[in-house]
This record gives C-alpha cells, sequence and structure tokens, in this order.
C-alpha cells in the first residue's frame, strides 16, 4: 500500500471488459469457492440523492458519485459484496461503512442473484439464505470507525471513495480507497482490502492510514447484549474478541469473531453499540481477521462450544504461523 502516488481522476464507473465476459469475474459454477462483486444502475437518472429506473450491471471498478448516500437505490445491496462457499459479506458503500452478513444455505456462489428481484428482498429468507445481521448504529463485523470522545464517528465526510473487486482461483478481493476522511477537523486517507478464501468463514482485512490517529477501531456490533469472549494476552502474539447466541433477524445462532495481533491494538472495549477493539496510531499496513458462523449454513457449526473450538483452533494457528492463509 503506498500513498504516494498521485490521485487520478477517475470516471464514475469503470467496466473493464463488461460484467460477465471480465478476466476477473468469475462465471457461477459449483466449482467456485469464492467471489465478489458490486453492482450498480444504468439507462435511469438521478433525482437528487435517489437514483431512479435502469437495471443493474455488474462493474470492476466504482468512483462512488458525490450525491450517493444510504438507500440511493443506485448500488446493488448497497456496496460490494464477498463470498466463500460458506458464507457472504457485504459492506455499505456509503456513509455507515458497516459490513453485513449473508447467511447461505448452499455452498454454491450466490451473490449474483441477491437482490436483483427488488432492492432489499434480501431481507427476507430465501433459498439460498438472507441477510441475518443488524447493524443498526453499529460497525457490523470488522468495518472501521474512528472513536472521538466516547462516540464512534463514520465515513460522513469523505472526499472520494473509489472501490475495486477482483477474484482469483485462491481468494476474491474487494479494495476501498477512502480519499480525505475527515473526523474530529482531521484528514486522513484509508485504504482497506477484504479477502476471503475457499472453504473458510473468515475475511482478512488490511488497513493503512495515512495518518496515525488515535481511536481507530474494529469491532462487533453488540445489539443484544451478549457477552464478549475474549481470549489471548500480552504473552500472545495474536488474540480474539467474539460473542455467540440468538443475534440474527431470524432468532438464530450466529457466532461472531475478530481476530487482531496483540502488539497492533491500544484498549478492547465496549462501545456505545459495539464489542471493539482500537488500534494504536501508526501509518503502518495493520492485518486483522472477522468471521460469522451461522448455525444454518451447511455443515455449519451448530452449538457455542463447537464454536469456541473452532476459533480456538484458528487462534494456535495464527499464534503459530502468524497468518491463516
Amino acid at each position: 500500500m503506498n500513498f504516494t502516488k498521485p490521485i487520478i481522476a477517475l470516471a464514475t464507473i469503470f467496466t473493464l471488459s463488461g460484467c460477465s465476459t471480465s478476466k476477473n469475474m468469475q462465471s457461477k459454477n459449483t466449482s467456485t469457492k469464492t467471489y465478489a462483486e458490486i453492482s450498480v444502475k444504468e439507462g435511469g437518472k438521478w433525482n437528487g440523492r435517489k437514483y431512479e429506473g435502469g437495471t443493474f450491471k455488474n462493474i470492476n471498478q466504482l468512483q462512488v458519485p458525490e450525491n450517493h448516500t444510504d438507500h440511493s437505490f443506485y448500488i446493488r445491496y448497497e456496496g460490494p459484496g464477498w463470498e466463500s462457499n460458506k458464507i457472504g459479506y457485504r459492506l455499505y458503500l456509503d456513509w455507515r461503512n458497516a459490513i453485513d452478513i449473508f447467511g447461505k444455505l448452499t455452498d454454491e456462489m450466490v451473490l449474483p442473484k441477491v437482490g436483483q428481484d427488488g432492492f432489499d428482498s434480501y431481507h427476507n429468507m430465501d433459498e439460498w439464505g438472507a441477510d441475518i445481521l443488524k447493524v443498526g448504529k453499529g460497525l457490523g463485523i470488522g468495518s472501521i470507525g474512528r472513536m472521538v470522545n466516547n462516540e464512534m464517528q463514520h465515513f460522513k465526510e469523505v472526499d472520494a471513495t473509489f472501490a475495486k473487486v477482483e477474484n482469483f482461483n485462491n481468494k476474491s478481493v474487494v479494495s476501498i480507497d477512502y480519499t480525505g476522511w475527515k473526523t474530529n477537523q482531521q484528514k486522513t486517507n484509508l485504504k482497506s482490502e477484504l479477502s476471503i478464501f475457499p472453504d473458510e468463514r473468515y475475511t482478512k482485512h488490511t488497513i493503512q492510514l495515512s495518518e496515525a490517529l488515535d481511536g481507530i477501531c474494529s469491532g462487533i456490533v453488540n445489539l443484544y447484549n451478549l457477552p464478549m469472549i475474549q481470549k489471548g494476552n500480552d504473552s500472545n502474539k495474536w488474540a480474539y474478541i467474539a460473542t455467540y447466541g440468538k443475534q440474527t433477524l431470524f432468532d438464530d445462532n450466529l457466532g461472531m469473531a475478530l481476530f487482531y495481533e496483540v502488539k497492533d491494538v491500544e484498549k478492547v472495549y465496549q462501545g456505545p453499540h459495539d464489542h471493539l477493539i482500537q488500534f494504536k496510531p501508526t501509518t503502518q499496513p495493520i492485518d486483522f481477521y472477522f468471521l460469522g458462523a451461522w448455525d444454518k449454513e451447511v455443515g455449519g457449526i451448530k452449538t457455542e462450544k463447537e464454536f469456541f473450538e473452532y476459533l480456538d483452533t484458528l487462534l494456535n494457528k495464527l499464534n503459530t504461523t502468524n497468518k491463516l492463509n
């Protein structure tokens, strides 16, 4: 990640070689185990902050229009999505900047059909699954915010946001560049890279800021007042925070966890809406991992005991090899 390159003026939408024919877009087949996409409307028009008419088309890169906000009906399911054969995620590509979870009832790729038959139809359980996490005013899982005076600052003031998706044989990646994110009268550029891998639930999140700001956080939304379980201490390279219980929109059991390097984190605490980890100020890249485990997924984890055994296996691997992938 390098902030020394000049920012190049970009058109609003880049269609490298069309939707389904781009070399980075995977075809839908049963052998595909990861997939990332971003889809926007074309053929309609903006009316203030709402996009009216048009049909969705997949693209590989997007410079977010200045008038885009939450519920603009312009980006399908409101931002980029990425999935493995286990689970799916999406990021609200607007001021909220939260990450949501798609629970899957199949091990096939489902994102290309999510939201196609109605803007928020994914809130209803379908044959493929549904949006299962309520985010509210929180970060969702694994997204970024900044705590200032005990208030979480989202992305209400950003000069420009650029998103890109890429699909490879061994992973799928969503990259987002936020230019001029302003909080507490300070500006920074933030690079965010989200990678998902075959047969895995976790997403690797790499972030880098151009300014060493205090209060930069990630976490797990806490709308159901479930206890935060924390494991790992100063003698470990890695640690995690996690919750487990009925915390979905369908009253199902869901486990959520966030793994972090102990050296990168200043403190772990309870925020107004989330269980939080707060990173030490730095301009160096930071890697962490987050995951959801829904009890309805194919071959899914069914009990709290199984969930924490699974987390402990991942934690042991991190402390041994310093990576999961």
